[in-house]
This record gives structure tokens, C-alpha cells and sequence, in this order.
């Protein structure tokens, strides 16, 4: 880096130089080669070197050689003032040139601005820039995930109330805190589009869930999805830092807590109870509607098929009693005594067979006992049946009893018959 400056300003040095430590050719007719050495004896000391470079130094920033003084043109109490100006200008110049170099970390990137303009970013490494005041540099994290918390500070408990009370759509207020994390898109839009760019996108964020949050309702809002109020207010975060050209990407909006105020949290709590109440008797008259509804549907479905089979019943019934008549008219047609006799003997055949009286002829005036077999049998059933959960002598007794009642009924009927006998034969003699 040296090397080229001097090389600009028209001082060349060699070491190649066979007049290094011998001065210049201005000086040589005037200059006489130390005692006891020869022009020719080599290459000069250290000393003779660092002599030579003063002289240079000395004519190249002295000036117009002047009268008096050495032999060079310059006064002796100049030389060595000179010379150290030209060294410290020169050091000096070396140093500014070396404080262009500046280092950017992986993840970042630098803005590089020439005279306060942006000029070009640089990525990561080891870098030069003019030095100030030609160019200045900024760096700028791109990588970092940054944070904007809206309604608290540090600890959702370190509320502001301020950024926290929102108004919801049915003009109810809430209480939410919700963090947002972003990253850097573009470094240059960062810098130069916006001023105190973090709060600017925190009351972006803010204005932005206040807008979704007064779309909305309250229950929507506490309850039912939470989510698709954070999904909304990112989208419409995005859509605002966008038309700003902020160059900020939202990655993430996190609700910690949506809450209504504290001043009617105990109001808020009795009314969700009560409304949890009214669905729990919701549901429980819903059970019971679901389960008497289809019990009543079942009745009513059963009493109109008895009904329908009731019906169908009857009119078969009727057809095949009307169709049995058409067919007895035919035959009574045909052979009247005989289909009357037969109908008779069918109409007393039913009759009997439904009754438990027995008709016996009394013109032969023979006094026939009759025993009740079918009342006798079945009063024996019943009293088997019953004797089964009853003791022995209670069963003895019982059969007993029975035997009584039987004898009881066959005088009873004996003497009925007698009677019945007695008026016959009066009928007769009459």
C-alpha cells in the first residue's frame, strides 16, 4: 500500500540503487566519499542509507534550495524538521488508508454509503471501504430474529394498558398481549426507508391486530379461533411494512394472553358460567328429546301398523265371510234340508264347545248323575300350581277344601236335575 503512494507523489527508491548511502548526482560534485573508502569499496552502512533517505525526504519537501546553510541549499536546523514532517505525512496517510478495512461478521451484512449515499453492500469477510469522510459503513444483523412485544414489557404481567385494550366488533374491550418476531429482508430499505425502525414496526403491529381484532367479536376472538386472528394480523402486518418498503419479513405473531380487563373479569366469569349452564340444560333437554322423540315415533309407528293390520283383518274377514255365504246360498240352492240340517249341527257344535253346561233328556225319567270332570280337572292345575310354594299341610287342607266344594256342586246339580225331572213330568200330565 505504501509503495504506490510514494510512487504517486514521485518518490522511487530501489535497492538496487548503486547511489543508496552516496547521495544524488546533484550532491556528488559537491559530496566527498568518507575517509579510508572508496566509491567502488561496496554498498554504504545503515547509517549512510538512513543519511540518504533523509536527503531525499529533505528535497522532496523542502522546497526551493535556499542560500546559506549546507552545501544541499538547506539550513542545517531545517534538515531534520523536514524530514520527520514527510515521514509522519506519509505515516499519517498510511493509517487513514488502513482504517478503510473493516470486518463483517457471518450473518450480517454491510452498508457501505460515499458521502452519506448509499453506494453498495458488502457480504461477510474482510473488506475496504474509502475511509471517512469519503464512505462510511453500518452493519446490519440479518439474521437475527428480532422481537416487537405490543401490550407488555418483557413479562406479560408488566402490562401497558395503552397498547393492551382493544375494542372488538359487539363493543365489548379485551385485553390481549401478543409478541412479533421478525427478520431483515433488505438492509438498505432498513436503513434508509424508515427512521427508528423498530418501533415503527411495533405500532404497525399494533394498529394492525386492532383492525383484526374490531372485524371480529368477543367470543370469536377469546374462544372460538384465536389462531385466525394471529393468521390475519401477520397478513395485514406484512401488507403495511410492504407498502412502506421497510424491509422487514413477519415470521411469527404469538398471543400470550386474551383476557377481558381486570375491572370486570368477576362480571365476565358469572356470565361464562351462566352461559356454560344454559348449554349444559341445552344439552341435557337435547338427551332427553333424543331419547323420548324416538320412542314416541316408535308407538306411533306400531299403533299405525296394528291399525293397518287391524283393518286388513277386518276386511279379509268379511270377504271370506261374505265369499262363505255366496257359497252356502249356492248349496242351500241345490239341497235346502240338508244344508239347513248341516248348518244347524256346525252352529250347536260351536255353542258346546264354548259352554260348560251339559243338556240331558228327561223324558226317560232316568236319574243320570253327572260329575263336572273339566271343573274337577282344572281346579286340580290351579291347586298343583299353588301347592308348589305352599307347606304340606297347607296343601292337605286345601284338597280338602276342594273335595268339599266338589261335593258341594254335585248335590247342588242333583238336585237341579231333580227339579228340572219334577216340572217335566208335570208338563207331561198336564
Amino acid at each position: 500500500m505504501l509503495v504506490p503512494i510514494l510512487k504517486k507523489i514521485g518518490l522511487k527508491f530501489s535497492i538496487n540503487d548503486p547511489r543508496w548511502g552516496r547521495g544524488s548526482q546533484d550532491d556528488n560534485s559537491n559530496a566527498n566519499p568518507p575517509e579510508g573508502r572508496r566509491p567502488q569499496d561496496g554498498p554504504p552502512d545503515l547509517d549512510e542509507l538512513w543519511r540518504d533517505f533523509n536527503q531525499r525526504l529533505n528535497r522532496l519537501f523542502g522546497g526551493k534550495r535556499g542560500g546559506g546553510g549546507g552545501p544541499d541549499g538547506f539550513r542545517p536546523e531545517m534538515r531534520g524538521g523536514m524530514g520527520i514532517f514527510g515521514i509522519a505525512a506519509i505515516a499519517a496517510v498510511f493509517l487513514w488508508l488502513v482504517s478503510g478495512f473493516f470486518i463483517v461478521q457471518e450473518g450480517q451484512t454491510a452498508v457501505v454509503m460515499t458521502f452519506g449515499k448509499y453506494s453498495h453492500k458488502t457480504p461477510a469477510g474482510f473488506n475496504w471501504r474509502w475511509p471517512a469522510p469519503i464512505q462510511s459503513h453500518e452493519i446490519v444483523n440479518v439474521s437475527q430474529v428480532r422481537t416487537a412485544e405490543v401490550g407488555y414489557r418483557g413479562n406479560v404481567r408488566n402490562k401497558q394498558t395503552s397498547e393492551s385494550l382493544m375494542l372488538t366488533d359487539d363493543e365489548n374491550i379485551i385485553d390481549i398481549q401478543f409478541a412479533v418476531q421478525y427478520v431483515l429482508s433488505d438492509a438498505e430499505k432498513w436503513i434508509f426507508n424508515n427512521r427508528e425502525q423498530e418501533e415503527m414496526v411495533k405500532q404497525v403491529a399494533e394498529s394492525a391486530l386492532r383492525e383484526v381484532v374490531g372485524r371480529n367479536k368477543m367470543d370469536f376472538v377469546l374462544y372460538e379461533d384465536r389462531a385466525k386472528v394471529a393468521i390475519d394480523a401477520k397478513k395485514l402486518m406484512q401488507s403495511i411494512l410492504d407498502h412502506y418498503n421497510s424491509g422487514v419479513m413477519i415470521t411469527n405473531v404469538a398471543t400470550l394472553g386474551v383476557q377481558p380487563p381486570e375491572q370486570v373479569q368477576a362480571a365476565f366469569d358469572d356470565a361464562v358460567k351462566a352461559g356454560q349452564d344454559r348449554e349444559r340444560l341445552k344439552n341435557e333437554g337435547q338427551a332427553y328429546a333424543n331419547d323420548v322423540i324416538p320412542k314416541a315415533r316408535g308407538a306411533a309407528s306400531r299403533l299405525l301398523q296394528e291399525a293397518e293390520a287391524y283393518r286388513s283383518r277386518v276386511e279379509e274377514t268379511a270377504q271370506g265371510d261374505a265369499s262363505r255365504f255366496k257359497q252356502v246360498v249356492a248349496e242351500y240352492q241345490k239341497a235346502p234340508a240338508v244344508t239347513r240340517d248341516r248348518m244347524y249341527i256346525e252352529t250347536m257344535q260351536q255353542i258346546f264347545a264354548n259352554t260348560g253346561k251339559v243338556m240331558i233328556d228327561a223324558k226317560s225319567g232316568n236319574n243320570l248323575l253327572y260329575l263336572p270332570l273339566d271343573k274337577l280337572i282344572a281346579q286340580t292345575v290351579n291347586q298343583d300350581a299353588a301347592g308348589n310354594a305352599a307347606r304340606a299341610p297347607a296343601a292337605q287342607s286345601g284338597a280338602a277344601a276342594g273335595i268339599s266344594e266338589t261335593q258341594q256342586a254335585v248335590d247342588a246339580e242333583r238336585e237341579s236335575r231333580t227339579r228340572d225331572a219334577r216340572s217335566a213330568r208335570d208338563r207331561e200330565g198336564r
